[in-house]
């Protein structure tokens, strides 16, 4: 029986865990509630760049010796950064836990930083850079949320830019991990062929050294959704496309019914978008639609991929899908999209990387590990009459968010977009300013 345990330190770090029978490996990492957005002015790039340099040397071991260490149990190490955390994570056969637990509190309390190791990596970054720009469906993305969002963290390129990260020095990246890294904003998960208390004593030896206070004030930006109209014409074969309003955040109590709603439009290839816009229209090859939480905001988007010469004809369809859903939805779509979301929260806990992941989000967000039974109850609260109610409020009564990239001659002015939502004069008006 799997059984979810949580341990609070004396430094004010918490330690997560839960035990998968059967399983032989144990997924394990560090998750730490900051993130791009947490970064200054002048730091814009600065939360990838310390994800990269954390393997690249602390006073114990050289880059090489970190990978070759991990990689001589057979065992993975990775990180990832993301608007609002941060990841370090680990996956190894049990016995060798404790080099996994010792690898990951060396990185991020001994990183050494080194100028040469830092100036390889800012080009590897670089590199990064170009390849998100050649690629049209990232910049669709990172277009979206800045004119979402604009001028402001919450919307800017998670990688930074060519800039920025060329500019950033070994003290810059000491001071922001010191301003962010602190116990009451990490969290240690293991799941898997785990025993709490022997991974609670050996996270409390290896990671004693964590600063219990930031060096200096956090940032807090509050996020303020503008909306926007985004266009890059490119000579591509096809046109990248999104359109998106200003959706729920994690604590919200529209949140979950945003998800339902987001399921029910362009969850799978049921879906009412997939049916309508490729199946019976075949007007692209790609659509869905999503809905991405954040801690005081959100985006409910619907995404395409077309040839240019379909877009006259796309946007109506799609905008009339919306006005379709603020005026009726059926209860065997809504058991669906519950059916789907119940389905994937299983299967996640049988992958013990993914378990982790789920368990490391809900303490960041809800400061607790929320049970299955418990989020199925929240869904099981979701009615036709709230959902028609909040596609209404959605996606007519906020100025969207419009991103394309691509041969764009054909797509319809904003001016049009905005008529066909009946959007309120109020807010063509603030979208113009």
């Amino acid at each position: 029986m799997m059984k979810v345990e949580c341990t609070r330190l004396p430094s004010g770090l918490t330690v997560v865990t839960e035990r998968m029978p059967h399983l032989e490996s144990v997924a394990l990492g560090v998750w730490i509630k900051s993130g791009s957005r947490d970064e200054t002015v002048n730091e814009h790039g600065i939360a990838h760049l310390l994800e990269h340099m954390a393997f690249k040397g602390t006073k114990r071991r050289s880059a090489r010796q970190i990978a070759e260490e991990i990689e001589n149990v057979g065992g993975e190490v990775n990180a990832a950064t993301s608007t609002e955390t941060t990841s370090y994570y680990a996956r190894v056969l049990k016995d060798h836990v404790p080099l996994a637990i010792d690898i990951l509190a060396d990185i991020l309390t001994d990183s050494t930083f080194d100028e040469e190791e830092l100036r390889r990596e800012k080009h590897v970054i670089l590199q990064e850079i170009g390849a998100a720009d050649d690629t049209p469906d990232d910049v669709v993305f990172d277009r979206f949320a800045e004119t979402a969002y604009r001028d402001q963290t919450v919307g800017r390129p998670i990688l930074g830019t060519p800039e920025t990260v060329m500019s950033f020095t070994p003290g810059q990246i000491r001071h922001y991990l010191g301003r962010n890294y602190t116990t009451d904003r990490m969290f240690i998960v293991a799941a898997g062929a785990v025993d709490h208390d022997t991974i609670v004593r050996q996270v409390e030896e290896r990671f004693s050294t964590l600063p219990v206070t930031p060096l200096s004030t956090p940032v807090l930006d509050t996020a303020r959704y503008t909306g926007g109209d985004s266009r890059e014409s490119r000579d591509l074969m096809d046109a990248q496309v999104l359109l998106g309003f200003e959706g729920r955040a994690y604590h919200a109590r529209d949140f979950y019914c945003s998800q339902i709603l987001a399921n029910i439009l362009g969850g799978g290839m049921s879906s009412r978008l997939f049916q309508e816009v490729r199946e019976h229209r075949g007007l692209c090859y790609s659509v869905y639609a999503f809905h991405w939480g954040f801690s005081d905001t959100g985006i409910f988007g619907i995404h395409a991929a077309t040839g240019g010469e379909n877009l006259p004809e796309l946007m109506p369809v799609i905008i009339e899908e919306l006005r379709k859903s603020s005026a009726s939805i059926d209860q065997q779509e809504i058991e669906r999209a519950r059916a789907q979301i119940r389905a994937q929260l299983l299967m996640g806990q049988e992958s013990p990387a993914a378990r982790a992941g789920q368990i490391a989000r809900q303490m960041m967000l809800y400061g607790r590990p929320i049970p299955n039974e418990e989020l199925m109850e929240r869904l099981s609260g979701i009615t036709i009459e709230r959902l028609t109610d909040l596609a209404g409020r959605l996606f007519f009564d906020t100025t969207p968010t419009l991103s394309a990239i691509g041969p764009l001659e054909q797509l319809a002015p904003m001016g049009d977009i905005l008529s066909s939502l009946n959007i309120k004069p109020a807010a063509v008006q603030a979208l113009a300013g």
